[in-house]
């Protein structure tokens, strides 16, 4: 068994594009995480229903993707970059598994804000369960 995991959010394709890309690369399983209420796809209304939801600090339930990463070694957590931060889906992964013995490789895909402050957790400090650090990487 490969022993990397992909996991993802993504609302508009483009994160989830890489994520296919990074598994057909590495040959790894691919996770799509999926909230129990789906954001609009009209970007306006994403926009706002998305900045309530980062002001907030809410993360939503996750109705899948949120599997156990037990079997997993090498773990890619892949985010569109929402108001220089994770998509809240993405903090719900993060803050819902132990990282232990893990290597974590972020990645992001925006629209020219780059990793804004998501090395940085858009602001707020990220404290996952067994992992020291949290730094992006560029794909």
């Amino acid at each position: 068994m490969n022993n990397t995991l992909i996991v993802y959010y993504s609302l508009f394709q483009n994160t989830k594009n890489l994520a296919l890309e990074i598994a057909n690369q590495t040959g790894g399983t691919i996770r799509e995480l999926i909230p129990d209420k789906n954001y609009s796809f009209d970007y306006n209304t994403a926009a706002k229903e998305v900045r309530n939801e980062i002001s907030r600090g809410y993360c939503p339930k996750l109705i899948s993707g949120n599997e156990s990463i037990d079997d997993y070694r090498t773990i890619f957590i892949g985010t569109p970059n929402w108001f220089k931060t994770l998509a809240p889906p993405v903090m719900s992964f993060l803050k819902q598994h132990i990282f232990t013995g893990k290597t974590v490789i972020p990645f992001c895909t925006h629209g020219g804000g780059g990793f804004g402050q998501i090395g940085e957790g858009g602001g707020q400090t990220i404290r996952l369960k067994g992992l020291d650090t949290l730094q992006p990487c560029c794909l």
